[in-house]
């Protein structure tokens, strides 16, 4: 079945950030199925947006349209919890997972210890009800390491644990057991990507496989991009998606600990910093600062807080960290909070301006 509805044409490669965008507004027709013709798509809407949201769109997106289209509907997709629920009781049904993470065509999800022995049914249901996914992957373990790598274990399709994930417009090649990526991540990597300014250098201390560096480059063609790892697999992986994305000329891999890279290279060079290590950031805010150039530039700090620990606790560690390196802060510019991680733990990034 097929019908009319308005609906908002948009540039493909800002497709992602629209669809957040109609979905906070609460205009996006969800039940009609979005197209794509060329380098545009369509989405459709469930009425015409009011000046003040106009106004919202405008900023995001300056070659906007508003017109109407005929869409067909979406098919509608089985829960996980609907495609068990003839197999596992009440009691199980109720535990079952409520979110997974998407990597490419690899699901990955958190077994409950009161269904490890049904991860299997788990795995083949969620075959059955997300048709892109041909491998599922369930945690083992939590995050370890120096490099932040986790242990999984295939629970059903496909025996891999590397695939191809697409981003903003850009294209990764991911091998989830052998460098860290997080699929949550994507709104920050576009936001910080959408602020970069014409002619910039920017250093990405802990670049992984390029979800900031690679977007950065691609949006900015005018921008140099170090990106650093310690990780040799995660170095390797950045390289093959810089060619992916054909950005050879504008992101440059570093191999090496921050400490020991920042020191032959990039002392003095960036306008921006990149410090998305929220587990151990705090240790380099000094190596940050001596890479911002001497008139100054913005760091880009990720960290956690747990209760009782506050923002303000956040803010004033990173301070006291900048004052002890010999710089001064001019202002934050801002602090959001990007997810929870855990039980009363959030994880925050600091905009912060360095003199």
């Amino acid at each position: 079945m097929s019908e009319r509805s308005l609906c908002i044409k948009i540039k493909k490669i800002q497709g992602q950030e629209a669809l957040i965008l109609t979905k906070k507004l609460g205009i996006l027709r969800k039940q009609l199925a979005i197209q794509k013709n060329g380098n545009y798509l369509y989405l459709p809407i469930n009425r015409h947006p009011e000046k003040e949201e106009l106004l919202k769109l405008g900023r995001e997106f300056s070659d906007f349209q508003i017109s109407k289209r005929v869409f067909s509907k979406k098919k509608r997709t089985r829960k996980i919890v609907q495609a068990l629920h003839d197999q596992l009781p009440p009691d199980l049904r109720a535990a079952l997972p409520r979110a997974l993470d998407l990597i490419g065509d690899i699901a990955i999800i958190e077994i409950p210890v009161e269904l490890k022995v049904h991860e299997k049914l788990i795995g083949e249901a969620i075959l059955a009800t997300h048709k892109n996914v041909r491998t599922v992957l369930a945690k083992i373990g939590p995050i370890r390491g120096t490099y932040r790598l986790r242990r999984f274990e295939i629970i059903a399709g496909e025996q891999r644990t590397s695939t191809l994930h697409k981003e903003y417009g850009c294209k990764y090649k991911v091998d989830v057991t052998k460098a860290y990526f997080s699929p949550r991540l994507s709104h920050e990597h576009n936001r910080i990507a959408s602020l970069i300014e014409k002619g910039e250098t920017v250093v990405d201390l802990f670049a992984g496989v390029g979800p900031f560096s690679v977007l950065i480059a691609k949006r900015n063609v005018d921008t140099r991009v170090y990106a650093v790892d310690i990780n040799p697999d995660a170095i390797d992986l950045l390289k093959k998606n810089i060619r992916l994305n054909r950005v050879e000329n504008r992101v440059f891999p570093l191999l090496g600990d921050v400490k020991d890279v920042f020191g032959k290279r990039l002392l003095g060079v960036a306008d921006r910093v990149i410090m998305n290590l929220p587990e151990r950031a705090i240790e380099f805010v000094d190596i940050a600062c001596e890479i911002i150039k001497p008139e100054g530039g913005i760091v880009h700090f990720y960290g956690f807080i747990r209760l009782p620990d506050s923002l303000e606790n956040l803010q004033l560690g990173f301070s006291e960290a900048v004052k002890k390196a010999g710089r001064t802060i001019g202002d934050f510019l801002s602090q959001k909070t990007i997810r929870a991680t855990a039980p009363y733990e959030w994880q925050i990034v600091l905009d912060v301006r360095i003199q």
